[in-house]
């Protein structure tokens, strides 16, 4: 672009010549020399419009009254000053008016332009003409003068045009709709024969976007041919150049162009490049064909203004097409990355029903046909299976296959040793994928992926996905199946200890109930000779009587064997009823833990069933000086239970509480009801069991080490028939020591919920 007009210490390019006459001045002089006017400032003042003489130096060295006038302000005051402080509303267009009065200066031709002024906002009417060593600027109103009205209408017309396409641009209208405005709307202002708008790519390729054409000079097949002349010295062309041609016939044109726009019938042609980031993108053209035509700064201006709205319009419309390009790959990437996530959601919830099925069965056959299923469904796979190796015969079964779209494999045994390529990377849990070369006879070629099921014992089996031959298994696949084979490990591994565990218990279950046998068996057959044998001593104690009555009279000595029979008697009779108890106590267990006790249950008033039941104990804690309190309301509800039950868990509690309660202590049975519940509480003071001992009491055949101050022995059944038969009636019993005295509490429900077999 051309520099705008210097404030100061300026002079135009054109030097004075030597011996010029006085209407120089110095640049930054103070005073100014006013030219001498023999008989001239007169007719100036005459002249009916404004005159002002500007020094090569740019300063103001004469005005008369009209050029006053139009601005407003004393001689004084401007006279001496830089013509170009004068006209500040002429700021926007500095680089014309500049240009202007250079190409005056140095080409010493006069020249017009028009521009907006301070008279009143119209257009001031500019005449530039060389004088001497400096300028004569004319100055005239054009709505002062009507011969100059059509100038008026002419600039509105341009600022319409170019106040339009800056319209369309800002709202950002299509680019072709703004092309086509512009060419459309010159023709007509410039009062050319054509316009044109050609498109440029590669610098070879020329089309025609748009053209307004008269009708009497339309354009053949051919019409590109108006710019090959100009593209040989577009090389050298910039963004502020153009390319004029007043005259066909005489200017400056080689044969070849002036044949070309001879056969175009192109009188003359204006040539304005459009430029788009520093690229050519194309050429405005304005032909005349009816004449040759003097273009005017005015028109070379208008169209470099139309040029730079259209360069707006491309830049925009090629930024434009940069956003939708973004918006489509931003939509891609959103597309893609929703898919993405998508699969990965899937993804997660498959290993979550496969982690779900691992956690809720201890089927393996359920969790791996679950396993090749989803894999096979969720990663959209041909086929996907699981096989379990067998190690001592080195062979690999295909228990478990979903298929989709290609033949089944399933029970397929492999040979290892067959295939050691295979087999030898998964043994050392590696995976692979790889395409068949050779076709498979079932399926074909396919592409496969081959991951092993092991854990830190060792590998266990292996998973295959297939799929189509060009398929290649991504990073983020191959993890996935890694970690849906990690849960067929852990399903397998489970499966297989808790197939052990149900074996072990089986196995202990079958010796419990030869255990059980073996005590039923060993139970009643000391039960027979028990019975012969208080039958035996039941007859002695009988002959022993008779014989007594018949020893009467007989001596002495005889009393003596008598008492010692008789103390013997009693020996036998108290163990024969002690093993008995025993055997009896074994038989109720054996009967207990196999639960094949009926209940025949009965209601009872536990108020009028219990003291008597607690009386048998009175005697027995008398003569041990201890102290045997019962607590029963009157008002307790009707218990519906199985009496020969009950009875046996109150007395063995008693008895327990009268073996290992001290002298002088307290025993104290109490009933109550609580909630829906009967509750008996059995609690004896002066002793306390430890804590670490607690757990143990209600196990067979244990007793509390140290903890019997009569030294009566016992079994260690007594306790665990209590808890037996307090869960048989529906209830249950628990126990509590400590601040001297230890409690048990049977809670049993009033009715139970079964009547036989709870």
């Amino acid at each position: 672009m051309i520099a705008p007009y210097p404030r100061k210490h300026v002079s135009f390019v054109r030097s004075s010549p030597v011996g010029s006459s006085s209407i120089s001045s110095s640049v930054g002089s103070a005073a100014v020399q006013r030219p001498v006017l023999v008989g001239a400032e007169a007719a100036l003042e005459q002249l009916g419009e404004g005159v002002m003489i500007v020094a090569a130096s740019g300063e103001i060295s004469y005005l008369n009254s009209q050029a006053l006038g139009y601005f407003g302000r004393d001689r004084q005051d401007l006279e001496g000053r830089i013509f170009w402080d004068c006209f500040p509303r002429l700021q926007a267009e500095q680089s014309e008016f500049y240009g202007a009065c250079q190409r005056s200066l140095q080409e010493q031709i006069p020249l017009e332009l028009e521009s907006r002024s301070l008279y009143a906002g119209e257009i001031l009417w500019i005449r530039l003409v060389p004088h001497h060593n400096g300028l004569m600027i004319y100055l005239r109103a054009l709505s002062k003068e009507p011969w100059l009205g059509h100038q008026r209408l002419q600039y509105d017309a341009r600022e319409a045009l170019l106040s339009g396409i800056a319209q369309k641009v800002q709202r950002f209208a299509p680019l072709d709709e703004i092309l086509q405005t512009a060419v459309e709307e010159l023709w007509p202002l410039l009062r050319a024969d054509r316009v044109l708008l050609y498109r440029i790519q590669n610098w070879k390729q020329v089309h025609l976007v748009t053209q307004s054409v008269a009708p009497d000079w339309p354009l053949d097949a051919e019409d590109e041919r108006c710019v090959t002349w100009v593209m040989n010295s577009l090389q050298d062309w910039h963004e502020e150049s153009y390319y004029p041609v007043a005259d066909v016939e005489e200017d400056d044109l080689t044969a070849t162009e002036q044949r070309l726009l001879r056969q175009l019938r192109v009188k003359a042609q204006l040539v304005m490049p459009i430029f788009l980031e520093q690229e050519l993108w194309g050429l405005l053209v304005v032909q005349q064909c009816t004449g040759p035509r003097q273009w005017q700064p005015s028109d070379i201006d208008l169209l470099k203004k139309v040029v730079t709205q259209m360069t707006v319009a491309l830049q925009q419309n090629e930024l434009r097409a940069q956003v939708d390009h973004l918006n489509v790959d931003l939509d891609t990437q959103v597309q893609e990355r929703t898919t993405q996530l998508q699969k990965a959601l899937d993804w997660e919830a498959m290993l979550k029903r496969i982690t779900d099925k691992v956690r809720d069965s201890l089927d393996e056959n359920q969790i791996l046909q679950k396993a090749v299923q989803e894999l096979a469904l969720v990663m959209g796979m041909g086929a996907c299976n699981a096989a379990l190796y067998d190690l001592e015969r080195q062979t690999s079964t295909i228990y478990y296959e979903y298929v989709t779209t290609l033949p089944t494999s399933q029970g397929r045994v492999a040979k290892m040793s067959n295939y050691p390529e295979i087999y030898n990377q998964l043994l050392q849990a590696q995976h692979f994928q790889f395409c068949s070369i050779t076709p498979s006879p079932v399926r074909g070629r396919v592409a496969m992926l081959a991951c092993p099921i092991f854990d830190n014992e060792g590998v266990l089996g292996d998973l295959w996905l297939v799929n189509y031959e060009d398929y290649a298994f991504s990073d983020r696949e191959i993890r996935l199946v890694q970690q849906a084979a990690n849960q067929c490990a852990i399903a397998l591994r489970q499966a297989r200890l808790y197939q052990a565990a149900q074996a072990q218990v089986a196995e202990l279950e079958k010796i419990n109930r030869l255990k059980d046998e073996f005590l039923s068996t060993v139970s009643h057959e000391l039960r027979t000779p028990m019975t012969n044998m208080k039958m035996g001593i039941l007859m002695l104690d009988v002959a022993l009587k008779r014989r007594q009555d018949e020893l009467q009279t007989e001596l002495p000595h005889l009393m003596l064997i008598q008492g010692k029979v008789a103390h013997y008697l009693e020996i036998l009779r108290n163990e024969c009823e002690r093993e008995s108890q025993l055997i009896n106590d074994l038989l109720d267990l054996q009967r207990l833990d196999a639960d094949t006790q009926d209940l025949d249950l009965k209601p009872i008033l536990l108020q009028d069933w219990l003291p008597p039941l607690v009386g048998i104990f009175t005697e027995r804690a008398s003569d041990r000086q201890q102290t045997l309190t019962l607590d029963v309301p009157h008002n307790l509800p009707t218990v519906i239970t199985h009496v020969p039950g009950l009875e046996r868990i109150v007395a063995e509690l008693l008895n327990n509480a009268c073996k290992y309660t001290p002298s002088d202590c307290e025993i104290r049975i109490q009933a109550r009801q609580v909630r829906r519940n009967l509750e008996l509480t059995v609690t004896n003071t002066g002793v306390e069991i430890p804590a670490a001992e607690l757990e143990r009491v209600f196990d067979k055949f244990y007793r509390v080490p140290s903890n019997d101050p009569w030294k009566q022995g016992g079994t260690g059944l007594g306790l665990a028939l209590v808890k037996k038969l307090s869960q048989h009636l529906g209830g249950d019993v628990e126990i509590c020591s400590g601040d001297g005295q230890t409690s048990f509490r049977v809670e049993l429900p009033f009715e139970p919920a079964l009547s036989h077999g709870l």
